[in-house]
């Protein structure tokens, strides 16, 4: 929160405060019969809430079928900023997404609402400019009620994580499958492999991992397009995000850059987009490859995996997620660049996705940090930066 202004008998200047959990705030020494502009900021971790299910009720809106019925989910919607709903602002958040942008270029991560406003039109907030920041003249005593309605864009149906407080939750409903082909591939060769979801769904997202093979096409199937997907050549990864009335389908060619069984090299992720599907009442579904060979089939969904933190760089908190197959005790560690261990937790944690929240105090040093995460079978490590 900022607060800037001026003083008939003062010099102007500015005053800052960061809000607690609760949202509360305190700006102390304010001069009486000032004028002041009190604004709030909150621009990171613009993943936070967003997924391809909120493009799913962007849809659903544009064409009529289910609007929006609140004036905040609709400012959450207009990623980019254009003061009205299109296809233009699912396009700017597939691209987030999909890893392909790290954060929206014309809007910032968190819009504020004087919390006091009325929209003249319910229907249309955009139908005049709303109030984001407060204008406080001839201030003659305390305030102690000047709040805003926070509005995380992108997210449409409101499950973003505000504060340490909160937790996510990783229940899932079932499963998507998607049935490829199994098969046995030598060095040089170039082959097309079919993904074909088992059922109908609203949606889905995943992070494919591919190893030892190079992607040499992507053919989009019905309602698809190649912006449904973003390629990570250098970490051999592929994101894809869709939405659509059709059962999925697409193909993708590949070189193999060695002998191998194709099971061994494909598999899902959540690395960069994390893996999830919503099936016909919106409920969340996990993601999974099932491999159908000569010898029956088998089913490979994520296996263990330590996530980048979020934000990166952080200045006073952030949040280390992982998966774990199964429930398992795991111990999270965090290193210093001498390598001298500044932080250890160790705890049992739930199979599926896990999260800790790191709170600068805890560390006590800034720069560039390590953190690894152990269990009885797995260990990954990963960079993070502490900013000043």
């Amino acid at each position: 929160m900022t607060l800037t202004g001026s003083h008939p008998a003062l010099p102007g200047g500015s005053l800052f405060d960061v809000t607690n959990q609760t949202g509360d705030y305190m700006l102390n020494a304010v001069p009486l019969a000032g004028d002041f502009t009190l604004t709030p900021m909150k621009d990171n971790d613009p993943l936070n809430g967003v997924s391809t299910f909120d493009l799913v009720l962007i849809n659903k809106h544009i064409l009529g079928l289910e609007p929006l019925n609140t004036p905040y989910k609709m400012i959450a919607a207009d990623a980019n900023n254009s003061r009205s709903i299109t296809t233009f602002d699912i396009v700017e958040l597939r691209k987030l997404i999909l890893g392909i942008y790290t954060e929206l270029p014309n809007n910032t991560s968190w819009r504020f609402v004087d919390k006091t406003y009325t929209f003249p039109n319910q229907n249309n907030p955009f139908a005049a400019i709303f109030p984001e920041t407060k204008q406080i003249a001839n201030m003659q005593a305390s305030m102690d009620d000047e709040d805003f309605v926070s509005v995380k864009t992108g997210d449409v149906n409101g499950n973003a994580v505000t504060s340490s407080l909160m937790s996510t939750e990783d229940r899932t409903a079932g499963t998507l499958l998607f049935d490829v082909e199994d098969r046995a591939v030598k060095a040089g060769e170039e082959f097309t492999v079919t993904f074909k979801a088992a059922e109908k769904v609203q949606g889905y997202q995943f992070t494919m991992n591919y190893n030892n093979l190079e992607l040499v096409n992507i053919a989009p199937g019905a309602s698809m397009q190649l912006d449904n997907f973003g390629v990570f050549a250098k970490e051999g990864a592929l994101t894809t995000s869709w939405d659509g009335a059709n059962q999925a389908e697409f193909a993708l060619t590949f070189r193999a850059k060695a002998n191998g069984q194709l099971s061994q090299m494909l598999g899902v992720s959540s690395r960069i987009t994390k893996a999830e599907a919503y099936n016909a009442g919106a409920e969340r579904l996990s993601v999974a490859f099932r491999f159908n060979g000569a010898n029956g089939s088998t089913i490979a969904g994520l296996g263990f995996e330590l996530y980048q933190n979020t934000p990166n760089p952080f200045i006073n908190k952030t949040q280390i997620g992982f998966y774990l197959p199964e429930a398992a005790e795991a111990t999270l560690s965090i290193f210093d660049e001498s390598g001298r261990m500044i932080f250890t937790q160790r705890g049992d944690y739930s199979k599926g996705y896990n999260a800790v929240t790191i709170d600068r105090a805890v560390l006590n040093t800034s720069g560039v940090l390590y953190y690894q995460l152990e269990t009885a079978s797995n260990s990954a490590t990963r960079k993070m930066i502490q900013s000043k």
